[in-house]
């Protein structure tokens, strides 16, 4: 399955709605991809799991509730963002990045299939004022670092069943991150949901803030 349907299969209580938006994707990303490059040329063909699907390893780990405010930082073309604000429709997405193209595409690719809860901003991490339940993050840089962006953005207040944090996705050997960032973590391996070969050293690590 290399189609919208392996989101179908991980995700079978999908609105008829939220299957017509993951199916739109492909070709957006492609048309946008010919003008802005934010997935690698050889690697749009695999778009659905090695973008799509990877983002919602995070909605394996957290099901954000109707109201929250997720913040992705780095999100590039939109990853995690614009799969998880699909998912998850009753919650607001605000997805920045420092490269104003970038953004250009997250704008149009969520106009393009109707999403409603997404705001896209070309900023910083450092310069954000708000606060929000969960950050969440694709491998922009090592863990420690992120952590010192963002560790002053939550809400006091958690709601979900994990405490308000950072939700980053990450692959490979991370001991050594870990270490080195000095705080509480818990690790979810997702090769335990996904059994695509892609996921085999793919994580999801969370930091409560």
């Amino acid at each position: 399955m290399q189609g919208a349907e392996i989101i179908f299969h991980y995700f079978p209580d999908l609105s008829q709605k939220q299957k017509d938006q993951f199916a739109k994707l492909f070709d957006l990303y492609k048309d946008w991809n010919d003008k802005i490059n934010v997935v690698s040329r050889k690697d749009i063909e695999n778009l659905f799991i090695n973008h799509v699907l990877h983002s919602l390893g995070i909605a394996k780990v957290m099901a954000f509730k109707p109201g929250a405010s997720v913040l992705d930082v780095g999100t590039g073309g939109g990853f995690p963002g614009i799969p998880l604000a699909i998912l998850f429709p009753e919650t607001n997405f605000h997805l920045v990045d420092s490269i104003g193209k970038k953004i250009t595409v997250v704008k149009g690719v969520a106009e393009g299939i109707g999403l409603k809860n997404v705001r896209g901003e070309q900023i910083r991490a450092e310069q954000i004022r708000g606060q929000y339940d969960f950050i969440v993050s694709r491998a922009v840089t090592r863990i420690k670092e992120f952590y010192g962006w963002i560790h002053n953005k939550t809400k006091k207040q958690s709601v979900h069943s994990l405490d308000n944090g950072i939700l980053y996705l990450k692959g490979g050997d991370l001991d050594e991150e870990l270490a080195e960032l000095k705080k509480l973590h818990q690790v979810y391996n997702l090769s335990d949901y996904f059994t695509e070969e892609f996921f085999e050293t793919k994580k999801v690590v969370y930091v409560p803030l």
